[in-house]
């Protein structure tokens, strides 16, 4: 499993944590270890999915994302 973490912008509150966790849990092999405000770490399986599919997940619910740390 990889490990990443996505940096998040527009992230205020609960429900906007709330709201990334989903994104994240309806993708394939991601588990989510923590979110809190400003940030994502996630473990996921890189051959079923590829490391953009994260941030546009994130985008799509709203937020603008970028992926920082990444350890294989």
């Amino acid at each position: 499993m990889t490990q990443a973490t996505i940096e998040i912008e527009g992230m205020s509150c609960d429900h906007c944590v709330n709201a990334v966790r989903r994104a994240l849990a309806t993708l394939p092999t991601v588990e989510v270890e923590s979110i809190q405000i400003g940030r994502a770490d996630v473990r996921f399986d890189e051959a079923t999915l590829g490391a953009d599919r994260l941030t546009a997940a994130v985008t799509d619910a709203g937020y603008t994302a970028r992926l920082g740390n990444v350890r294989r």
